[in-house]
């Protein structure tokens, strides 16, 4: 069988791209880090970028990879400990206020399930054993117990540890050498191909780009807005709970649904249930609303293409495909193959085939 030029460049080119999914899927414990520190250094790049052109070239680009690399790993660990506060203070009265919430909603259901021929009971003091035993725990007790975990899983440990320590290293060489490692990835390129690469890929970095520019913008404005309307109402847990709702909205409906929960948990606990969930329903209602209908529109646009659901489930898709590593590439590769997509389409509106030519 005889190919044409034109069929034989697909066949190399799909058995590359097969070849690269392949290797993707069986070293993806062994890539994690690299692919982690390869997605951080594309989003950093610009500010080291931006850092070296402010100073007019005066600043050694090693201490503005070290400085913009410290101040990421410091934000990261903020954030984290976000979720410190949440535990130390809600656990105790989880503890206290639990059995009194779930009696009271007893009390409410029972004739109401009773008139509905539902015989439903809730032993107290059973109640009140297994909430001892599950809040219980000390966070000493809980830091002993993940130590002894780790001393029995010492390969997971040591894997653990090893990504955690490999990835700033990985990161910093990238970091540093970026034009390079983007000149070497160029020079791949058959030559023929070269105009029309530059192309695709300046499209690409663009929708990726203002897609990742809109959302922080958007997670920015939605933390400081929860923090503040939850504020008002009196919360006491405001600042940790809205910023991370705030933040976590970057992963589509399950971060808002996360936060959401947590507000709905403090709120229980320290206020009455009504005024509780009126003041889920106020601030999280309208901080959709806000989210939907004026940050997301205005500042990701409809014009980039990835719609929430494209996002969820290039999540969804790679995560399943590929694990860990799969949702860290997820956004990358989907932002590939939009600009893909749209060429192929221009390509087939322009075709005999369409236009019945």
């Amino acid at each position: 069988m005889q190919f044409t030029l034109a069929q034989r460049h697909a066949l190399a080119w799909t058995g590359l791209i097969a070849v690269a999914v392949l290797i993707l899927w069986l070293l993806g414990p062994v890539l994690m880090p690299f692919v982690v520190a390869a997605v951080l250094a594309y989003a950093l790049s610009p500010l080291v970028r931006g850092l070296s052109r402010l100073s007019g070239g005066r600043f050694p680009r090693v201490l503005a990879v070290v400085l913009v690399e410290f101040f990421f790993v410091l934000v990261l660990i903020a954030l984290l400990t976000l979720l410190v506060p949440i535990l130390v203070s809600e656990l105790p009265r989880m503890r206290e206020q639990l059995p009194i919430l779930l009696m009271r909603g007893q009390a409410v259901l029972k004739p109401w399930l009773q008139s509905m021929g539902i015989s439903a009971a809730l032993d107290p003091e059973s109640l009140k054993a297994w909430l001892l035993q599950v809040f219980g725990t000390s966070l000493d007790e809980v830091f002993k117990q993940a130590l002894t975990s780790l001393r029995i899983g010492g390969s997971v440990a040591l894997a653990v540890v090893g990504n955690l320590v490999l990835v700033p290293v990985v990161l910093f060489y990238l970091l540093l050498d970026w034009r390079r490692v983007v000149r070497h990835v160029e020079a791949l390129v058959p030559l023929p191909m070269r105009s029309l690469y530059d192309q695709f890929i300046d499209e690409c970095d663009q929708v990726l780009g203002q897609y990742l520019r809109g959302q922080l913008s958007v997670m920015a404005l939605l933390a400081v807005y929860y923090s503040l309307a939850l504020w008002a109402f009196g919360l006491e847990l405001a600042f940790p709970i809205g910023v991370f709702t705030g933040l976590a909205v970057f992963v589509p409906y399950l971060g808002f649904g996360v936060g959401l929960v947590l507000a709905a948990l403090a709120g229980f606990l320290q206020f009455t249930p009504a005024e509780a969930l009126l003041m889920v329903g106020v601030v999280y209602g309208l901080g959709q609303l806000i989210e939907s209908f004026v940050l997301t529109p205005r500042l990701v646009g409809e014009r980039i293409g990835l719609h929430p659901l494209h996002v969820i489930f290039a999540l969804m898709a790679f995560g399943e495909l590929f694990g860990f590593v799969g949702v860290l590439v997820a956004l990358p590769v989907s932002a590939v193959l939009l600009v893909a997509i749209r060429r192929l389409r221009a390509q087939y509106q322009a075709s005999r085939l369409y236009r019945g030519a």
